[in-house]
């Protein structure tokens, strides 16, 4: 059953900056700060030869087997992410020597461990994506959240050397998320999909938490949607247009953040790769008007200048 959460505690929820966001000051004086972030959940979705009683539905197509069947075609769908696709993204951004979250599911990493390893050797953050991918307001209780969150530490710290510091999951936290969150040390969360700055959630006045939100809009999730993106240039104009008018704002003095969002098995496509060439190549274009940064980065700036609440 699932627990009622009361709209009316979440710090900032409706009001926020009320018209008067801070003056963040970026590196270099940039005017816009971009987070690049590459999904790794392939091998951590549902499936029926793991046990599920049915297996993931959003994929390159709308599946004709039946639930509770083997559904061979989706599990190669998310596979191609993995063998083929982040190879094309890794050596992209090397190319352009941009640093990029990783949003890793605990059970990816804990089957592909070498190639997890090799994302942080080259400089990008691993983040915590869940031990599934799945909305974490599925869990019906604390404990075992926690249980799959210790496990992800777990394995992502053996496989990569580092321990995650960030958090992201599919669709919804859980009333205990935050909490739990801050109870294991995590940096910041990202499931905020209501600003362009980050902010702190005070739900708990003793232990605040940093949210650095991110978005679903300038996202190559939505080449899977019917209202999406079709083709590879209809993605880099929207986050070409979504740059101009942040950049305006940021130039009149109040720099935000802007979020772009890749999954090894939909931009790691060669159509759809396109997109993700492109926009690598537009961000280029901007020089240090834009400031690239992994999530931890853009965290830690902000903490910097505007500290947590009360000193926490």
């Amino acid at each position: 059953m699932g627990t009622r959460h009361d709209r009316s505690s979440v710090h900032t929820h409706l009001v926020g900056y009320c018209g008067t966001p801070p003056a963040w000051i970026l590196p270099k004086r940039a005017a816009l700060a971009v987070s690049l972030v590459v999904n790794f959940e392939e091998g951590a979705e549902l499936s029926t030869s793991d046990g599920d009683p049915t297996t993931e539905k959003m994929s390159e197509v709308a599946s004709v087997v039946s639930p509770g069947r083997w559904d061979q075609g989706t599990e190669q769908i998310f596979a191609y992410g993995m063998r083929a696709g982040i190879w094309r993204m890794l050596d992209r951004l090397r190319r352009h020597n941009y640093p990029t979250t990783f949003y890793m599911c605990g059970r990816a990493v804990e089957r592909v461990p070498e190639i997890a390893r090799q994302v942080v050797a080259a400089g990008h953050e691993a983040a915590c994506h869940g031990w599934r991918w799945r909305p974490h307001a599925d869990y019906a209780d604390a404990a075992a959240e926690r249980l799959d969150l210790e496990r992800c530490i777990e394995v992502m710290h053996a496989a990569t050397g580092e321990r995650p510091v960030g958090f992201f999951c599919r669709g919804s936290e859980s009333p205990w998320t935050r909490g739990l969150l801050r109870d294991l040390g995590f940096a910041y969360a990202s499931n905020g999909f209501d600003d362009d700055l980050p902010y702190w959630d005070r739900s708990d006045a003793t232990r605040p938490i940093l949210v650095v939100p991110y978005a679903l809009d300038s996202n190559d999730m939505k080449f899977f949607h019917p209202n999406g993106f079709v083709c590879a240039d209809d993605m880099t104009a929207y986050v070409r247009d979504a740059i101009d008018v942040l950049l305006e704002e940021g130039e009149a003095g109040h720099p935000k953040l802007l979020n772009i969002g890749f999954h090894l098995r939909i931009a790691g496509r060669p159509g759809r790769f396109a997109a993700f060439k492109r926009i690598l190549e537009l961000l280029d274009d901007y020089g240090e008007r834009i400031w690239v940064a992994r999530r931890i980065d853009i965290a830690r700036a902000w903490m910097e200048q505007f500290p947590a609440p009360g000193g926490a």
